[in-house]
Protein backbone atom coordinates (compact mmCIF):
# COMPACT_ATOMS: atom_id res chain seq x y z
CA UNK A 1 0.00 0.00 0.00
CA UNK A 2 0.91 3.51 -0.61
CA UNK A 3 2.29 5.53 2.39
CA UNK A 4 1.93 8.94 3.01
CA UNK A 5 4.10 11.56 5.33
CA UNK A 6 2.96 14.92 6.74
CA UNK A 7 5.79 16.24 7.85
CA UNK A 8 5.51 19.63 10.05
CA UNK A 9 8.71 21.49 8.63
CA UNK A 10 8.88 24.44 11.24
CA UNK A 11 8.30 28.41 10.06
CA UNK A 12 10.97 27.97 7.57
CA UNK A 13 15.00 27.67 9.20
CA UNK A 14 16.07 24.10 7.99
CA UNK A 15 17.61 24.02 11.89
CA UNK A 16 13.81 23.50 12.98
CA UNK A 17 13.24 20.02 11.48
CA UNK A 18 13.43 17.48 14.02
CA UNK A 19 14.95 14.38 13.99
CA UNK A 20 11.73 12.51 13.37
CA UNK A 21 11.31 14.67 10.43
CA UNK A 22 14.63 14.17 9.28
CA UNK A 23 14.34 10.34 9.21
CA UNK A 24 10.66 11.16 7.68
CA UNK A 25 12.71 13.02 4.49
CA UNK A 26 15.10 10.18 4.04
CA UNK A 27 12.39 7.85 3.68
CA UNK A 28 10.26 9.38 1.12
CA UNK A 29 10.33 8.61 -2.44
CA UNK A 30 8.15 11.81 -3.78
CA UNK A 31 7.69 15.03 -2.14
CA UNK A 32 4.13 16.64 -3.13
CA UNK A 33 4.40 20.78 -3.37
CA UNK A 34 1.25 22.83 -4.37
CA UNK A 35 3.02 26.14 -6.42
CA UNK A 36 1.19 29.14 -5.47
CA UNK A 37 2.38 31.15 -8.57
CA UNK A 38 5.53 33.15 -9.42
CA UNK A 39 4.23 35.66 -6.41
CA UNK A 40 5.09 33.26 -3.67
CA UNK A 41 7.38 31.22 -5.67
CA UNK A 42 10.02 32.00 -2.31
CA UNK A 43 7.79 29.18 -0.70
CA UNK A 44 8.53 26.66 -3.10
CA UNK A 45 12.39 27.60 -2.88
CA UNK A 46 12.61 27.04 0.82
CA UNK A 47 10.92 24.01 0.56
CA UNK A 48 13.99 23.14 -1.56
CA UNK A 49 16.50 24.64 0.72
CA UNK A 50 15.39 22.58 3.39
CA UNK A 51 15.43 19.36 1.35
CA UNK A 52 18.68 20.25 -0.02
CA UNK A 53 20.24 20.81 3.84
CA UNK A 54 19.26 17.27 4.51
CA UNK A 55 19.03 15.28 2.00
CA UNK A 56 21.93 14.69 -0.88
CA UNK A 57 20.78 16.82 -3.86
CA UNK A 58 19.55 15.27 -7.03
CA UNK A 59 18.33 12.05 -4.65
CA UNK A 60 14.62 13.18 -4.15
CA UNK A 61 11.97 14.32 -6.40
CA UNK A 62 8.95 16.87 -6.30
CA UNK A 63 5.49 16.31 -7.98
CA UNK A 64 4.37 19.64 -8.17
CA UNK A 65 0.99 20.98 -8.91
CA UNK A 66 -0.80 24.27 -8.67
CA UNK A 67 -3.00 25.56 -5.59
CA UNK A 68 -6.27 26.31 -6.31
CA UNK A 69 -7.11 29.90 -5.64
CA UNK A 70 -9.76 30.24 -2.74
CA UNK A 71 -12.20 33.03 -2.52
CA UNK A 72 -10.71 35.24 0.23
CA UNK A 73 -13.30 37.72 -0.43
CA UNK A 74 -16.24 35.65 1.08
CA UNK A 75 -17.56 36.57 4.02
CA UNK A 76 -19.86 36.05 7.04
CA UNK A 77 -22.07 32.87 6.13
CA UNK A 78 -20.54 32.34 2.92
CA UNK A 79 -17.23 32.16 4.37
CA UNK A 80 -17.38 28.18 5.05
CA UNK A 81 -18.71 27.33 2.22
CA UNK A 82 -15.99 29.20 0.66
CA UNK A 83 -13.22 27.27 2.49
CA UNK A 84 -15.50 24.20 1.95
CA UNK A 85 -15.28 24.65 -2.13
CA UNK A 86 -11.23 25.48 -1.53
CA UNK A 87 -10.62 22.04 0.18
CA UNK A 88 -12.49 19.68 -2.10
CA UNK A 89 -10.42 21.62 -4.84
CA UNK A 90 -7.12 20.53 -3.15
CA UNK A 91 -8.37 17.07 -2.43
CA UNK A 92 -9.01 16.88 -6.45
CA UNK A 93 -5.07 17.83 -6.82
CA UNK A 94 -3.84 15.22 -3.69
CA UNK A 95 -5.99 12.29 -5.36
CA UNK A 96 -4.45 12.84 -8.65
CA UNK A 97 -0.93 13.81 -7.15
CA UNK A 98 -0.85 10.38 -5.54
CA UNK A 99 -2.46 8.03 -8.11
CA UNK A 100 -0.56 9.38 -10.57
CA UNK A 101 3.06 10.15 -8.97
CA UNK A 102 3.27 7.60 -6.11
CA UNK A 103 3.63 3.52 -7.14
CA UNK A 104 2.21 1.46 -4.70
CA UNK A 105 5.00 0.26 -2.79
CA UNK A 106 6.35 4.14 -2.84
CA UNK A 107 6.44 6.69 0.30
CA UNK A 108 5.34 10.23 -0.38
CA UNK A 109 5.15 13.31 1.99
CA UNK A 110 3.44 16.80 2.30
CA UNK A 111 5.72 19.18 3.71
CA UNK A 112 3.63 21.35 5.98
CA UNK A 113 4.83 24.57 7.29
CA UNK A 114 4.45 25.15 11.31
CA UNK A 115 2.79 21.95 12.77
CA UNK A 116 0.29 19.97 10.87
CA UNK A 117 -2.15 20.09 13.56
CA UNK A 118 -2.92 23.80 13.88
CA UNK A 119 -4.75 25.86 11.08
CA UNK A 120 -3.81 24.01 8.65
CA UNK A 121 -5.50 21.98 6.56
CA UNK A 122 -3.91 19.22 5.03
CA UNK A 123 -4.81 16.11 7.47
CA UNK A 124 -8.83 16.94 6.64
CA UNK A 125 -7.99 16.78 3.19
CA UNK A 126 -6.41 13.38 3.05
CA UNK A 127 -9.54 12.29 5.27
CA UNK A 128 -11.53 13.33 2.42
CA UNK A 129 -9.13 11.86 -0.48
CA UNK A 130 -9.45 8.81 1.17
CA UNK A 131 -13.35 8.53 1.87
CA UNK A 132 -13.44 9.05 -1.82
CA UNK A 133 -12.39 5.53 -2.42
CA UNK A 134 -10.57 6.55 -5.53
CA UNK A 135 -6.89 5.78 -4.44
CA UNK A 136 -5.97 3.70 -0.65
CA UNK A 137 -2.72 4.65 1.25
CA UNK A 138 -2.09 5.11 4.92
CA UNK A 139 -0.50 8.07 6.91
CA UNK A 140 1.29 8.95 9.27
CA UNK A 141 1.73 12.30 10.81
CA UNK A 142 5.24 13.66 12.02
CA UNK A 143 4.58 17.07 14.38
CA UNK A 144 6.50 20.42 13.51
CA UNK A 145 7.47 23.56 15.50
CA UNK A 146 4.82 25.73 14.69
CA UNK A 147 5.04 29.54 13.97
CA UNK A 148 3.59 29.91 17.28
CA UNK A 149 6.32 28.44 19.18
CA UNK A 150 8.99 29.87 17.14
CA UNK A 151 7.45 33.45 17.57
CA UNK A 152 7.55 32.98 21.39
CA UNK A 153 10.72 32.10 21.42
CA UNK A 154 12.48 34.60 19.10
CA UNK A 155 10.94 37.16 21.76
CA UNK A 156 12.17 35.35 24.54
CA UNK A 157 8.81 34.87 26.14
CA UNK A 158 6.83 32.20 26.66
CA UNK A 159 2.80 31.70 25.37
CA UNK A 160 0.89 31.89 29.25
CA UNK A 161 1.55 33.28 32.60
CA UNK A 162 1.63 31.20 35.70
CA UNK A 163 -1.73 29.27 36.11
CA UNK A 164 -3.25 31.24 33.82
CA UNK A 165 -5.08 30.09 30.08
CA UNK A 166 -3.93 31.10 26.66
CA UNK A 167 -6.41 31.10 23.57
CA UNK A 168 -4.80 30.71 20.27
CA UNK A 169 -7.52 32.46 17.45
CA UNK A 170 -7.66 33.99 14.24
CA UNK A 171 -7.76 37.54 12.67
CA UNK A 172 -11.40 36.97 11.93
CA UNK A 173 -12.65 35.94 15.43
CA UNK A 174 -10.47 38.40 17.30
CA UNK A 175 -12.58 40.96 15.42
CA UNK A 176 -15.64 40.11 17.15
CA UNK A 177 -14.27 40.79 20.16
CA UNK A 178 -11.31 39.93 22.78
CA UNK A 179 -11.78 36.65 24.46
CA UNK A 180 -13.15 36.69 27.74
CA UNK A 181 -11.11 35.61 30.63
CA UNK A 182 -8.33 34.86 28.73
CA UNK A 183 -5.77 37.88 29.30
CA UNK A 184 -2.71 35.88 26.57
CA UNK A 185 -4.31 35.50 23.02
CA UNK A 186 -2.23 34.49 20.17
CA UNK A 187 -3.68 35.56 17.31
CA UNK A 188 -2.72 33.93 13.25
CA UNK A 189 -4.29 33.97 9.59
CA UNK A 190 -5.10 37.98 10.17
CA UNK A 191 -5.07 39.53 7.08
CA UNK A 192 -6.39 43.16 8.35
CA UNK A 193 -4.11 44.26 11.32
CA UNK A 194 -7.44 43.31 13.55
CA UNK A 195 -4.68 44.46 16.83
CA UNK A 196 -5.40 48.22 15.48
CA UNK A 197 -8.68 47.63 17.74
CA UNK A 198 -7.48 46.90 20.88
CA UNK A 199 -4.38 50.17 20.18
CA UNK A 200 -6.69 52.05 23.58
CA UNK A 201 -6.03 49.16 25.35
CA UNK A 202 -3.19 48.29 28.08
CA UNK A 203 -1.74 45.47 26.16
CA UNK A 204 1.87 44.60 24.81
CA UNK A 205 2.22 42.62 21.44
CA UNK A 206 4.65 40.21 20.08
CA UNK A 207 4.82 40.27 16.56
CA UNK A 208 6.73 38.12 13.90
CA UNK A 209 6.39 38.36 10.09
CA UNK A 210 8.70 35.62 8.09
CA UNK A 211 9.44 33.89 11.47
CA UNK A 212 12.62 31.51 11.02
CA UNK A 213 13.47 32.83 7.40
CA UNK A 214 16.18 35.16 6.46
CA UNK A 215 13.51 38.01 5.99
CA UNK A 216 12.36 37.33 9.48
CA UNK A 217 10.91 40.87 11.09
CA UNK A 218 10.24 40.87 14.96
CA UNK A 219 8.56 43.85 17.29
CA UNK A 220 7.40 43.89 20.64
CA UNK A 221 5.93 46.26 22.90
CA UNK A 222 2.99 48.09 24.03
CA UNK A 223 0.58 48.23 21.27
CA UNK A 224 -0.54 51.40 21.60
CA UNK A 225 3.35 52.50 21.07
CA UNK A 226 4.01 49.63 18.24
CA UNK A 227 0.85 49.48 16.65
CA UNK A 228 1.59 51.89 13.73
CA UNK A 229 5.35 50.66 13.55
CA UNK A 230 3.99 47.23 12.46
CA UNK A 231 1.76 48.46 10.31
CA UNK A 232 4.15 50.30 8.09
CA UNK A 233 6.74 47.03 8.14
CA UNK A 234 3.63 44.99 7.48
CA UNK A 235 2.61 47.19 4.48
CA UNK A 236 6.56 47.44 3.39
CA UNK A 237 7.41 43.92 3.21
CA UNK A 238 4.15 43.13 1.63
CA UNK A 239 4.69 45.26 -0.94
CA UNK A 240 8.53 43.84 -1.39
CA UNK A 241 7.77 40.01 -1.23
CA UNK A 242 4.04 40.20 -2.66
CA UNK A 243 2.97 38.36 0.30
CA UNK A 244 3.26 37.76 3.94
CA UNK A 245 3.03 35.60 6.77
CA UNK A 246 2.56 36.88 10.57
CA UNK A 247 1.95 35.90 13.71
CA UNK A 248 1.23 37.37 16.51
CA UNK A 249 0.76 37.04 20.87
CA UNK A 250 -1.72 40.15 22.65
CA UNK A 251 -0.74 39.66 26.16
CA UNK A 252 -3.11 42.32 28.95
CA UNK A 253 -1.15 44.19 31.52
CA UNK A 254 -2.18 42.96 34.96
CA UNK A 255 -5.26 44.91 36.13
CA UNK A 256 -5.57 46.24 39.76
Amino acid sequence: MRKIHVIGIGAGDPDQLTLQAVKALKSTDVFFVLDKGEVKSDLVQLRRDLLDAHLPEGTYRLAEARDPERDRAAGGTAYSPAVGDWRSARADIYERLIAEELGEDDTGAFLVWGDPALYDSTLGILEEVLARGAVTFSYDVVPGISSVSALVARHRTGLNRVARPVQITTGRRLAEGFPEGVDDVVVMLDAHQTFRQYADQDIDIYWGAYIGTPDEILVSGPLAETAERIERLRAEARERKGWIMDTYLLRRRPRD
